[in-house]
């Protein structure tokens, strides 16, 4: 079978050359030594198993203990999960592999268990209807809870949250990636602050399009000042409803932000599509919109396969595709792809936490 010109051709995104155009989006898999969420050698293998993506964006890691919204995810805000990251990184590097890290506060997505009772935090305490994976301590069983209305961030905790986010980027460079993405996506922190319906603040973080806007663009200076704009890329959700987050100003104010991230020369914006029943359309007129914005590398994501794959690129919407579930199951992706190759399926139930099975025990095909 030939394979897809567009998506096997040759691209850039910053510094880095990347022979095809198949990314392994970011995929919570909440398998982080406890207690400590400390990446380890098991993460190390999983990612260099699928080291032939052009790109790895990581799992979501959280920022600081306060980021944190999730049983078992991994943390970059100490020595320890550097040294554990570091791991990961090597492994990826010495298959050949290209590896970002994937930077993560959840905002109100938590659970006061995370945070010794206290609540979460949001730009607004707004009621909302979310659910996070969390670990029953008593019984060790992993289920979805329900989210408590959060409470408001104060002007200064948002300055240190910003200060989060730069530390946490440094620490990734610390740790060996080749870069790092700010997750602005699904309902976390970041998204929060951006749209209407999680933000309702009074003050020059919340109502107008420019004050919602404005810790998103803070976070991404401080990041940007600290891996350079071009190892930073940047995740956002435009279509997103769910988790509260139906704000009827969230198109334009995206669109905002991808014009500001062309004036500061972003490596690349990852877009996510939703990809759920009866969810909504990603339009082919935003598509055209966000295009004549934002003039680099854009990344899409969201149930993907080859011959959608290869009309977004064709069409010139985006320069890669991410895939998330079918590179857990299929380590070797892009060669499957390309040869058209049987996909492996997806055990749904290994997907959060666990150990080795459903995660690196998915075999690379044989033949």
């Amino acid at each position: 079978m030939t394979s897809p010109s567009h998506l096997f051709s040759p691209t850039r995104v910053g510094p880095l050359d990347l022979s095809h155009r198949v990314v392994m989006a970011p995929m919570t898999r909440a398998r982080s030594t406890q207690p400590g969420d400390i990446p380890h050698a098991m993460n190390a293998a999983y990612y260099a198993q699928r080291a032939s993506a052009a790109l790895i964006v990581t799992e979501a890691t959280q920022i600081s203990p306060q980021g944190k919204g999730y049983s078992f995810t991994p943390g970059i805000h100490n020595a320890e999960q550097v040294a554990g990251w570091r791991l990961v990184t090597d492994a990826v590097h010495a298959a050949g592999g290209r590896i970002v890290l994937q930077l993560w506060h959840v905002g109100r997505m938590s659970h006061p268990d995370f945070h010794d009772g206290a609540l979460p935090v949001a730009p607004s305490a707004l009621p909302f209807d979310g659910s996070i994976w969390k670990v029953d301590p008593a019984t060790g069983q992993g289920g979805m809870h329900a989210c408590p209305t959060p409470r408001a961030l104060t002007r200064e905790e948002i300055q240190s949250v910003v200060e989060d986010f730069r530390l946490a980027a440094r620490r990734a460079m610390e740790a060996g990636f080749d870069g790092v993405e700010v997750h602005g996506a699904n309902g976390y922190l970041i998204d929060q602050f951006l749209r209407t319906t999680s933000n309702a603040r009074t003050d020059d973080y919340g109502g107008s399009r420019e004050n919602r806007l404005r810790f998103l663009r803070e976070v991404m200076e401080a990041v940007m000042a600290e891996v350079g704009a071009d190892r930073a890329g940047l995740r956002l959700a435009p279509f997103l409803t769910a988790r509260g987050m139906n704000c009827p100003d969230i198109l334009p104010t995206i669109l905002e932000a991808a014009a500001w991230m062309q004036s500061r020369g972003l490596g690349y914006l990852h877009l996510v599509e939703a990809d759920w029943d009866d969810a909504p359309e990603f339009t082919e007129e935003f598509r055209q919109e966000i295009r004549a914005r934002f003039a680099g590398p854009i990344i899409v994501a969201g149930s993907y396969d080859i011959s959608k794959a290869q009309w977004v690129l064709e069409k010139g919407y985006a320069d890669l595709v991410a895939f998330g579930r079918p590179f857990v199951a299929n380590p070797d992706l892009p060669r499957r792809l390309a040869d058209g190759l049987p996909l492996a399926e997806l055990d749904g139930a290994t997907l959060f936490g666990g150990g080795a099975k459903g995660y690196t025990d998915y075999p690379a095909w044989q033949g």
